[in-house]
């Protein structure tokens, strides 16, 4: 875990496929509440790792939208585009060390071979551990996850233990198209800016325990993990871009800060949508430092 000493750092890392959602509001103000009654610092990281999915104009559009609702962050935004090679160096650090390796097979073989489906997919069944089948190339790599427990407290869900073989599998952190992977770009970039505090949405939970080994991999620091409720629709899926969430409305942020406050368990005082969203955000610290 992160030093005792260490000055409260978290982040809102969201990825430029779309303009902020409600969902996506809940995260940021969770994270910025929590840096921001404990004197700690807030930054903001654009996940932009995967551009057949990202629109155009979307990053700018997604910090507009947390200026008009008054979170405003620390230090330069972290663009991960920028930082291929920092993943490069991990990965290559990996395979010398003989946990990662490559694997030549594709989506649908890897579905024909009947393995079970975890909460992150079908878990791979280890085709490419013992090497390239002969005629096969290199398409994506992997990290070995055989032997391996993973056992972390979260803020929120209490303790959580992962059998990584056969709960998630050997998970990808490079991909067939050339992109690193979330969980390699993720672990590296939490270590390298010394965030205390990974405090996100409950969508992630199981992302945890892989990048968790990682970091014990490439020896870094292992932040705390908070995971913080989800805002769901009427149909009980969870508000995101695929399930067509509307984008927030920069006119009505005080009601969007209100009612993101309820659903993190604030009980906010009658008339508050109707004020400034600095006041409602100064509100929401009063109460957060009290509790």
């Amino acid at each position: 875990m992160s030093g005792p000493g260490a000055q409260f750092s978290t982040r809102f890392a969201p990825s430029p496929t779309g303009p902020l959602h409600f969902g996506s509001l809940v995260a940021a103000l969770g994270s910025w509440l929590a840096a921001r009654s404990r004197g700690g610092t807030w930054h903001v990281r654009i996940d932009d790792l995967d551009p057949p999915r990202e629109e155009p104009g979307a990053a700018p559009a997604i910090l507009r939208t947390l200026e008009a609702h008054g979170l405003t962050w620390d230090g330069p935004v972290v663009y991960q585009s920028r930082r291929a090679a920092a993943y490069q160096e991990a990965l290559e650090t990996l395979r010398r060390s003989g946990w990662a390796y490559p694997c030549a097979c594709s989506r649908r073989e890897i579905q024909a071979a009947g393995p079970a489906s975890g909460p992150m997919g079908w878990i791979y069944p280890g085709t490419c551990r013992s090497g390239l089948p002969p005629g096969r190339a290199e398409r994506a790599v992997r990290v070995r996850t055989q032997g391996v427990r993973i056992h972390f407290v979260d803020a929120a869900a209490g303790p959580i233990t992962t059998e990584l073989d056969s709960e998630i599998g050997d998970f990808v952190i490079r991909r067939a198209d050339g992109f690193f992977a979330y969980h390699l770009a993720c672990a590296v970039d939490d270590a390298a800016y010394g965030y205390t505090h990974v405090i996100r949405g409950q969508d992630l939970l199981a992302c945890t325990p892989p990048q968790i080994h990682l970091q014990r991999l490439l020896g870094l620091n292992t932040p705390h993990y908070h995971h913080l409720p989800l805002a769901l629709n009427e149909y009980g899926q969870k508000l995101s871009k695929q399930n067509r969430a509307p984008p927030l409305e920069a006119d009505r942020a005080s009601a969007n800060l209100v009612e993101a406050l309820g659903l993190l368990g604030y009980a906010p005082t009658e008339g508050l949508d109707r004020a400034p969203a600095p006041e409602v955000l100064g509100w929401a610290l009063a109460h957060t430092r009290r509790a």
